[in-house]
């Protein structure tokens, strides 16, 4: 019997972020404007690289798939919410709640994977420069973007068939402002043992593989930084990945904050607090970092807007 059938709840009532009506409009322009520098920041930042000769290197391609990721899974969450501040209707159905978690769980689970690849990126670029162009081939870089996506899509795939096979039959209210896994467990009235299992698993495999990869990658760039006589080659060694790393600290302490804490101690405004940083608010600082810190892609645009004018 499909999961249609099993369920008697056809759609879902999404709460929002606020309940307050002197706070919905406010909220929407200020959403309304971190969408588009999500949005700009982002696309920019993929035409950017692909346009400029001098940024066609693995780091780049890394980085354009990063703002692919960021751009998307902002796009799965913020013009549903944008919706939920101008209108008086907060339903969404049963098959778009479902489809917004699987495909936010794609690009979330992907999120941590670009970085951990990111990482060994530097890690070989500063740990082993002559071979640098022979190990991170662009076959090599093809076939890890693809390995993300693959991992993203398989995670998302069994959260998903998951949730799929859950029974809705009670309250149909998410006390949130989009739909996840956690909330729909939450719903459910049947077992749930299988899905809270997979949360366990897939998470702590992503969390455990994704950071160890980060933390091994950058003690070795730690040492190979701190072997380098020069105090400009420590320089410039420490600023090639500078950007990298103060996104993988916001993004990583943010899903900590969100998950890594007793249940007892978490309130619903913290909740969504957390949740806004890591939908709405990391994807627009992404490309603020790795375009206001990185003096390569600033040189990049600033060409292009000169080649633009002189044309």
């Amino acid at each position: 019997m499909g999961p249609r059938n099993r369920s008697m709840v056809t759609e879902f009532l999404l709460l929002g972020l606020t309940e307050r009506p002197e706070l919905q409009l406010p909220l929407f322009f200020l959403f309304l404007g971190i969408y588009i520098t999500t949005t700009v920041g982002n696309l920019g930042m993929i035409a950017v690289i692909r346009l400029s000769a001098q940024l066609h290197t693995p780091m780049y391609y890394f980085l354009s798939s990063l703002s692919f990721i960021d751009f998307c899974y902002s796009s799965v969450i913020v013009p549903k919410m944008l919706v939920g501040f101008l209108c008086e209707d907060k339903s969404i159905s049963y098959s778009g709640c479902t489809t917004q978690v699987f495909f936010f769980l794609i690009f979330v689970i992907s999120e941590c994977f670009m970085l951990a690849a990111m990482a060994y990126d530097r890690y070989v670029a500063i740990c082993s420069p002559l071979l640098y162009n022979v190990i991170m081939s662009p076959r090599v870089c093809s076939l890890l973007v693809a390995a993300v996506f693959s991992v993203g899509f398989t995670g998302a795939a069994a959260h998903s068939g998951g949730i799929l096979k859950l029974s809705f039959c009670g309250s149909n209210i998410i006390k949130h402002y989009f739909c996840d896994t956690v909330s729909l467990i939450r719903l459910s009235c049947s077992s749930t043992y299988i899905d809270e299992f997979l949360i366990f698993a897939i998470g702590g495999f992503n969390m455990v593989t994704t950071s160890l990869t980060i933390i091994i990658s950058y003690a070795f760039i730690l040492r190979s930084i701190l072997h380098i006589h020069s105090k400009e080659g420590r320089s410039k060694a420490f600023n090639t990945c500078s950007s990298h790393l103060m996104a993988v600290l916001i993004f990583y302490g943010s899903l900590m904050s969100m998950y890594l804490k007793p249940a007892s101690s978490s309130s619903l405004v913290q909740e969504k607090v957390s949740s806004v940083f890591y939908t709405a608010v990391i994807p627009m600082l992404n490309p603020l970092i790795y375009s206001l810190r990185n003096k390569e892609v600033k040189n990049a645009l600033t060409k292009l807007l000169r080649r633009k004018i002189y044309l």
